[in-house]
This record gives C-alpha cells, sequence and structure tokens, in this order.
C-alpha cells in the first residue's frame, strides 16, 4: 500500500497526535528533567559539589565558552571522534564486502574480529596510548576500533540480504562486478548499513572520550578529568552535556542521510 496514500487519508486529530509527538514530547521532557533536577539540588542538602544546580552549570558554561575553553576542548574532540567514525567505517565496509563475498575469508578472519570484541575497548585503550603516544593517533584509532565492529556486521548483513534472483539477473543482464555493486547491492545494503553508522556515530563519542581518559593534554575527556580533580563538578557536566550534543548531532546526521538516500522506498 502506498504510504502516501495513507497519509492523505490520515484523519486530522492523528496527524496533529503525531506532530504532537515529534515536536514537543522531547522538548516536555527536558523541561520536566530541569524542573527536577532544580527540586533535588534544593531541597535535598547535596552540596554543590556532588550535584550542582541547573543555575549553576548554566553559570559554568558560560564561562567556559566566553573564555573559550569549551570550544577548544570540544573541537579536539569533534575532529578525533569524525576522523575514528571515518576510518571505521571505511575499513569496515571494504572488509564487510570482502567477508560478504568469500566465505574462505570470513573463516580466517571471524575467530579473530569475535575474540577482538571480547576485549573491552577500556581495557586496550591504555595498551594504545602507550603504544602510539598520548596525540590524536591513539584517539582516532581507538574511536575506529570501536565503531568498526557494528558497521561491518550491518554491512554482511546487508549485502547478504540482497536476493538471489536479483543477483541472478545481474549476471543474465551481463553486468560487471562494478555495475553490480553500484546498482543493486549498494542500494539493497543500504538501509541495513546505515542501521549499523547510527550505532557508530554515537560509539565513536564514547571512543574518543575514554581515549582522552587514558591519556591527553586536551579534549572534552581531559576537561571532565580536570573538573573532577578539582570538584568542579559543573564542569564535568558542562563536558558531558556538550557530549551528548555531539552525539546527537552525529546521530540526528545519520537520519538526514537516511531520509536523502532512502526517498526511493517511499516512492515504491
Amino acid at each position: 500500500m502506498d504510504i502516501n496514500l495513507v497519509r492523505k487519508f490520515e484523519s486530522p486529530a492523528a496527524r496533529r497526535s503525531q506532530w504532537l509527538q515529534t515536536h514537543w514530547i522531547p522538548p516536555v521532557v527536558v523541561v520536566v528533567t530541569i524542573i527536577t533536577w532544580q527540586l533535588l539540588t534544593r531541597f535535598s542538602g547535596l552540596p554543590a559539589f556532588i550535584l550542582p544546580s541547573p543555575w549553576m552549570v548554566a553559570q559554568r558554561f558560560a564561562t567556559a565558552l566566553s573564555d573559550g575553553s569549551l570550544l577548544r576542548h570540544a573541537s579536539v574532540t569533534l575532529f578525533e571522534v569524525l576522523l575514528g567514525l571515518l576510518t571505521g567505517t571505511c575499513s569496515a565496509s571494504l572488509m564487510g564486502y570482502a567477508i560478504a563475498k568469500s566465505p574462505a575469508f570470513e573463516k580466517l578472519v571471524s575467530p579473530f574480529l569475535v575474540a577482538s570484541q571480547a576485549v573491552p575497548i577500556v581495557a586496550i585503550a591504555p595498551l594504545l596510548v602507550i603504544w602510539f603516544g598520548q596525540g590524536i593517533f591513539s584517539k582516532v584509532l581507538i574511536c575506529a576500533l570501536i565503531v568498526f565492529f557494528p558497521v561491518l556486521v550491518n554491512t554482511v548483513v546487508g549485502l547478504r540480504a540482497v536476493p538471489r534472483s536479483l543477483n541472478e539477473l545481474m549476471r543474465s543482464l551481463r553486468a560487471t562486478r562494478w555495475q553490480t555493486l553500484r546498482q543493486l547491492e549498494i542500494p539493497a545494503a543500504l538501509p541495513v548499513f546505515l542501521g549499523g553508522l547510527r550505532i557508530g556515530a554515537t560509539l565513536s563519542v564514547i571512543g574518543a572520550v575514554v581515549g582522552e581518559f587514558v591519556g591527553a593534554d586536551r579534549g572534552l575527556g581531559f576537561l571532565i578529568n580536570v573538573g573532577r580533580g578539582q570538584y568542579d563538578t559543573a564542569l564535568v557536566f558542562v563536558a558531558m552535556f556538550s557530549l551528548v550534543a555531539m552525539a546527537l548531532g552525529l546521530y540526528g546526521i545519520v537520519i538526514y542521510l537516511e531520509h536523502r538516500l532512502l526517498a526511493w522506498q517511499d516512492k515504491n
């Protein structure tokens, strides 16, 4: 059934309810959370170094923004995240294609891939920092490693989900491997691949922060360490909210790409 036809015959009440759920529920949840947080800090009697009020966090945010420290550290973390996400996605896509096309290669690398996921990234991050130094390279490598596996799995699943009949049709038309990849396999695997990219986009932020926790002199993870060491809990909240905003922004970009790249699905 045509989805556009279904939307055409939706009742005004249903459309209004859907609009409210999309646009009003998230702001309401945020406002209720802030009010609850403020009441908790006011009546719980907790000191500010344990639980600062929203107003104190807002003031600390304004201070960190005005002196340039927040933008400076956030830009470093964002650069690490973007470069790690790009590196992990590209390498996972290439290896995923090789695994999907070669059962022998899958049997060769699968034990190593599974073993790599048995070790938490937090455990190997100190080794990577020791081996490659406290510079950006080690943080990018940690981001790429944490992004690699979910994107790899979704790439393999998406490519193997292509119907066999369509592959046989492309062979009957004497399509080259590149034509089959571009006109059949990539469009067919794209929905599943982008699902993995959603996960990778959020995990990449975790990877950068883990690397900065282990050893760094800049970045939002370093800022959290500074705030923790100085009992400046408001600064810790500022850095955490900046990381949340970064992850939400990357997640939103992937969703936008889905709407743009998968627009043909709504037309079918």
